[in-house]
């Protein structure tokens, strides 16, 4: 009993010590989307890349997203393959949108990979029979640039054998989906990703290794996670150019995504997070549960293929309420927002009723078919508001509901919002100014408008919320359709900043820092 009694006592002397002295752990990662100027700038390849702002880059925006909308039909029909957490069924160009640094394996190599929220697997260029290649002259400039930007990185290859702590995937393992291709029970367990269009695949055999991950609790920690990744040895169509060099890091729901497998191994808790600012930086947080204070709805889980759906209950635009119950996919893959009648119909003719402006006749280059010339005294708020209520009754303000397109001649704004025949998907466009919580625990989807650039801020929320507010229902501005030096500004802060640490339920956070996003809304 007295042996008991002491260590009990020691027990609850140890749990008080750890309450005051545990720190939530920051694990950081920098991000570039294919068509930032800081990714632009690396890759050298100027000629070809679409000029921010004009038809042509919001024509290659939709474009991407309408071969997106393709996928998610694959998606649908190919449950069986996605119920088993393998194979994926995607489309060329979806998947470049941001893109993180991370290091695998003993000693570690880095890899440039693309995130994709909307898929699950994890796969590098592996010991490759036909991958993209990582020298020559027209990776020069990457390879220079990338060094000057984020140290001693360089396109790699990922080889097991050079790997002390390479694990190898036998087809008896639960993450093996295509057994039916094993050799025997203790071969290598293959996979193979097909995508809708373009000819584009990779294939290969799933490993296991350690992802390296630090800390920023007042001095560096590394933490070793190991993940089950696929070892892409032959890949196909977009990933032999130089869009995607190094692979691609899923983000879904099935039990093979990092994010999964993270939180398996007790490293994060079953959540993270994505703050979408302005002219596309922002970050994304591994661990996170959002804070007290934010909004949430929650997900309507498909248990064969789960993935980020919610329920739209209600639409507003301007004072106008519109009764349209939709769900929709909840997509930081996707750069607009895509509606099925009526609930496109009954939204965008409200928009379209309260503008002000000039409507233009719809431009073949673009799929918008709401588009207005902006007079020399444009206001913000003589554009229309919008606003979207949630299951649960919650709001989600949209502070983007427009793009701005400018010419030599000419400043044209659009309703940023595609018709779609077959699918609604909540797009990154809606997302800007927001802080947005997959919480795969609890289910839901929570949300709230935040500062990404303010690391104080992000850091300090689970202990220090802020009171509960509900965002105006205010309109895009177009204040910051110039404000390119605002937006280096807050890039560098960014950069520099180094993340406060506080005690988080479950786990670390794995905060990434400066994730340039696709869509730069001029607001």
């Amino acid at each position: 009993m007295r042996s008991s009694s002491k260590l009990t006592f020691f027990l609850l002397i140890t749990i008080w010590v750890f309450s005051k002295t545990c720190k939530g752990r920051v694990f950081n990662f920098k991000m570039h989307h294919r068509f930032s100027d800081s990714f632009k700038n690396w890759s050298g390849l100027t000629r070809n890349w679409p000029e921010k702002g004009s038809f042509e880059y919001y024509a290659a925006l939709a474009h991407r997203d309408q071969m997106l909308r393709g996928r998610r039909l694959s998606d649908a029909d190919a449950s069986l393959a996605f119920s088993d957490g393998n194979s994926t069924f995607r489309i060329s160009s979806l998947g470049f949108l941001h893109y993180t640094t991370v290091e695998l394996g003993t000693p570690g190599v880095k890899f440039m990979v693309a995130l994709d929220t909307g898929s699950d697997l994890f796969w590098v260029p592996c010991d490759c029979s036909k991958c993209a290649p990582t020298q020559g002259a027209s990776y020069a400039s990457v390879i220079r640039q990338l060094k000057e930007h984020l140290m001693d990185f360089e396109l790699s290859i990922y080889n097991p054998r050079e790997s002390s702590t390479s694990q190898k995937v036998t087809c008896n393992n639960d993450m093996c989906a295509q057994r039916n291709r094993c050799y025997g029970t203790f071969s290598s367990c293959p996979y193979m990703v097909s995508y809708v269009s373009a000819q584009t695949s990779t294939s290969g055999i799933l490993v296991k290794d350690v992802l390296h991950l630090t800390t920023e609790d007042g001095g560096r920690e590394f933490v070793e996670a190991y993940v089950t990744f696929g070892c892409g040895q032959v890949q196909s169509g977009s990933f032999l150019d130089i869009a995607a060099p190094n692979g691609l890091f899923g983000l879904g729901m099935e039990k093979i995504s990092v994010p999964s497998v993270l939180s398996r191994e007790g490293l994060i808790a079953d959540s993270f997070s994505m703050c979408f600012g302005h002219d596309g930086i922002g970050r994304i947080s591994f661990g996170d549960k959002g804070s007290p204070d934010q909004q949430e709805t929650p997900f309507n889980v498909n248990p064969t293929h789960p993935t980020y759906n919610v329920t739209v209950t209600q639409v507003r635009v301007g004072t106008t309420l519109i009764d349209v119950e939709f769900t929709a996919l909840f997509d930081s893959g996707t750069s607009f927002t895509y509606m099925v009648d009526p609930a496109y119909s009954r939204v965008s003719e409200n928009f379209h009723s309260l503008a002000r402006d000039k409507w233009r006749p719809p431009d073949p280059r673009i799929p918008f078919e709401y588009c207005y010339d902006m007079s020399p005294d444009a206001n913000a708020s003589l554009i229309p508001s919008m606003s979207l209520t949630m299951k649960g009754g919650r709001h989600f303000t949209v502070y983007d509901p427009i793009i701005v397109i400018s010419t030599q001649k000419e400043i044209v704004y659009c309703l940023a919002v595609v018709k779609s025949t077959e699918l609604n998907i909540i797009g990154q466009n809606f997302m800007t100014s927001y802080r947005v919580v997959f919480d795969r625990e609890k289910l839901v989807l929570g949300w709230k408008k935040f500062d990404c650039y303010d690391m104080e801020d992000y850091n300090n929320f689970p202990l220090q919320p802020h009171a509960s507010m509900v965002p105006p229902a205010v309109a895009a501005g177009l204040g910051s359709n110039s404000s390119t030096g605002s937006a280096k500004e807050a890039r560098n802060k960014s950069l520099s900043s180094i993340a406060s640490t506080y005690c988080h339920s479950h786990a670390f956070i794995l905060t990434s820092l400066i994730s340039v996003f696709l869509v730069c809304l001029l607001s």
